[in-house]
């Protein structure tokens, strides 16, 4: 499997799609799309969640979950752009390394190249940090409001946005090295103290997700059927 076969817009592409090319010996996909997708699916959560606690039960807070509803969907939408940003920008850091090194010059333009190329790879990255911390805030804002049947899934959301988070981290962090511009490099440094924040509120969102679970649960009913009923039943 070719670079080119992994072209395709990667929410466009199967899940099985997806994981082969990830499986590959291709630059790209790599950690950082599959950050990307870790917060698509953690935003995706919190939309379910979301349209899960819509209905008369929860009409005092009917505007504030639809809000989240809607800001989830954005998202999504913006972790699934960054893929393939992603997965472009780790091609162009690739095309860098291929390019000649025979004279003095082709050395000097390569080196040239990467950084620059390097320092556009990491934007993705970066910019997933940013989805994770707005995946958690979602996340905050739904739990209180949210049906009690599904509240494990805003953890899991949580879960994934603190995966998205650490995995960026670390794309930007490997290629820190190659970044030749100091401001730039400083400024990157900066936007990864955003992680341990992300983690440890990812971590609160846990804890009290279990709490509340370890609570008697009422059925919300709505047709004549409980949630619960509608749903698997890890749910």
């Amino acid at each position: 499997m070719t670079a080119t076969a992994h072209a395709a817009r990667i929410g466009a592409q199967s899940v099985a799609g997806f994981v082969a090319a990830l499986a590959a010996r291709v630059p790209a996909p790599g950690g950082g799309a599959t950050a990307a997708l870790h917060a698509a699916q953690g935003s995706a959560l919190i939309g379910m969640v979301a349209r899960y606690s819509q209905g008369p039960k929860y009409a005092e807070h009917a505007r504030l979950i639809e809000s989240v509803a809607a800001e989830s969907d954005n998202v999504r939408e913006a972790a699934l752009h960054l893929a393939d940003d992603d997965v472009r920008a780790f091609g162009a850091v690739a095309a860098a390394y291929r390019m000649p090194t025979g004279t003095q010059n082709e050395k000097t333009d390569r080196s040239k190249a990467i950084a620059q190329a390097t320092q556009k790879a990491v934007v993705p990255p970066r910019d997933i940090i940013r989805l994770a911390g707005s995946i958690i805030e979602l996340a905050e804002t739904l739990l209180p409001v949210a049906n009690r049947s599904v509240i494990t899934d805003v953890a899991a959301a949580s879960e994934a946005a603190r995966a998205a988070a650490t995995t960026a981290r670390l794309n930007v962090e490997i290629n820190l090295g190659a970044i030749s511009d100091l401001t730039a490099r400083a400024e990157l440094r900066k936007s990864l103290e955003a992680v341990d924040d992300i983690c440890g509120r990812a971590a609160t969102l846990d804890t009290r997700t279990r709490e509340l679970i370890g609570r008697p649960m009422t059925p919300v009913v709505s047709g004549g059927e409980s949630i619960a009923q509608r749903r698997p039943s890890g749910y």
